[in-house]
């Protein structure tokens, strides 16, 4: 095949790379894309987006399913349901599909090439493609690397069998009858709950002493109360030891005590690391932060015109901050002055009910030496979420003490990953508490919450 040449390759269309090529194209760069698998990377094809249609299906099953118990409070009644998981794994394709198409046309529409295959370094301006038909040569004046991350494997619970990863549990052809998650950060916990809201009998097994240990016990606590409440059993303090001797299970010790689990299967969730073997990245002997590869304030690596972006560059491991480092990087390249100045970068757990954190909390403002005020304003004094019949949760505010300026929002509760928006644009235009309290907010919504935070926490609080 006749060798390439382009301004600008990137390897890896997740979120961080595809937008990357689309801005470059944009702007007038002649770009190249690569990736081994669908347009859309982990995000889009086994992630976020199928795991959140599944966690919408399993809360539209789980709210018929109270109604047939007769436990709805407003009125609703339905014989037993019954879910088609098969339709519905389906139908979450179909919308994987569509957005798959969508990047496709967005890429083109830009004037980028894509080319569909495995991309090995030969220097820091030479990769070699694998395709179907062929090895191709590209060469490029600057190189993106966005190859993304993958999932941990636990050496002592493999993938394979009874043994999943969240790409298998998004793609079963059945509810499981039972299903230990192993990891209660956010990703077991979504996929946990979901599951047992289709049914299955879930356990999770967290060696932390609480799950989700990222975030503070405040935020953690409504949730823990849910999982209860859904009749998910959380084991803290435990460690997967292996599949039982029969292979119907899995063994776990609890304070010292060792106990079988029979489950049908075992989701592994204990985290995810940068997608950096294969690629033959060691011939760039790029600079490390542990695992991730070394970038500075505009995602330059260790050697000239090779960037890096996204869950391969470091934490916070989110697509948000994949694409806005695309952006940047895009923006540099055709001549702009970028670099990352965010304030904060938001993080949702789509549990039940949802965190939200952006920014500062209490206790990191205070590790920083920085007098802070900081007060909750709760839910169930909302109109709005009353009449969801969802009151659990509150908003919190985090400001300085001595100007106001706001440091920080959480908030947890039944869809506050809508709010998430408003707390970061809060932040980003340095917004003090007197102008969260001065902006009219629609009501009744649960977004009032925010006003009403920081009128409580100013020391008028008008509906508590």
């Amino acid at each position: 095949m006749k060798d390439m040449t382009c301004k600008l390759l990137v390897v890896g269309a997740g979120p961080g790379g595809y937008v990357c090529a689309i801005r470059a194209g944009q702007l007038g760069l002649d770009t190249v894309i690569v990736e081994s698998d669908a347009l859309g990377g982990t995000c889009l094809n086994v992630g976020c987006i199928p795991s959140k249609a599944l966690i919408h299906a399993a809360d539209e099953f789980h709210k018929l399913r109270l109604a047939a118990g007769g436990h709805s409070s407003i009125g609703i009644r339905v014989a037993s349901p019954e879910i088609d998981f098969p339709y519905t794994i389906a139908w979450k394709n179909t919308l994987v599909e569509r957005l798959n198409l969508g990047v496709s046309g967005l890429l083109k529409r830009a004037g980028v090439k894509t080319i569909k295959g495995w991309s090995t370094f030969r220097d820091g301006k030479t990769v070699e493609v694998t395709t179907e038909i062929g090895v191709q040569v590209i060469r490029a004046e600057f190189i993106v690397i966005a190859t993304g991350s993958c999932s941990v494997e636990l050496p002592n619970l493999p993938f394979g069998g009874l043994v999943i990863s969240s790409t298998e549990a998004l793609a079963l052809d059945a509810v499981p009858s039972s299903m230990a998650v192993i990891g209660g950060g956010y990703i077991g916990l979504e996929l946990g709950t979901a599951f047992a809201k289709l049914g299955s009998h879930v356990t999770v097994v967290e060696v932390a002493e609480k799950v989700l240990p990222q975030y503070d016990g405040e935020l953690v606590r409504p949730v823990i109360s849910r999982l209860d409440e859904i009749g998910v059993a959380v084991l803290t303090g435990a460690k997967a030891i292996g599949l039982s001797a029969n292979g119907d299970g899995i063994d776990v010790e609890v304070n010292g005590v060792r106990r079988m689990v029979a489950v049908d299967k075992i989701l592994v969730t204990v985290g995810r690391q940068p997608a950096v073997d294969g690629w033959g990245l060691e011939i760039l002997d790029l600079d490390r932060d542990g695992q991730f590869i070394h970038i500075d304030d505009q995602c330059r690596t260790s050697m000239r015109g090779v960037f890096a972006i996204g869950d391969v560059s470091g934490q916070p491991m989110l697509a948000h901050r994949a694409m806005a480092q695309g952006e940047m990087v895009a923006d540099i390249l055709a001549g702009m002055k970028r670099s990352w100045d965010k304030v904060a970068v938001p993080a949702v757990c789509f549990t039940d009910p949802e965190i939200v954190d952006v920014g500062l909390s209490p206790k990191q403002a205070a590790d920083l030496g920085i007098q802070a005020v900081s007060m909750q304003f709760p839910f169930q004094a909302n109109g709005r979420a009353m009449t969801t019949e969802r009151e659990d949760g509150f908003v919190r505010i985090v400001a300085r003490e001595d100007n106001h300026l706001v440091l920080g929002v959480q908030a947890v509760g039944a869809n506050v990953s809508e709010l998430s928006t408003a707390f970061s644009l809060c932040l980003e235009m340095g917004a003090r508490m007197e102008d969260v309290a001065a902006t009219i907010h629609v009501h009744p919504t649960k977004g009032e919450a925010f006003q009403e935070v920081a009128l409580r926490t100013l020391g008028h609080a008008l509906h508590i």
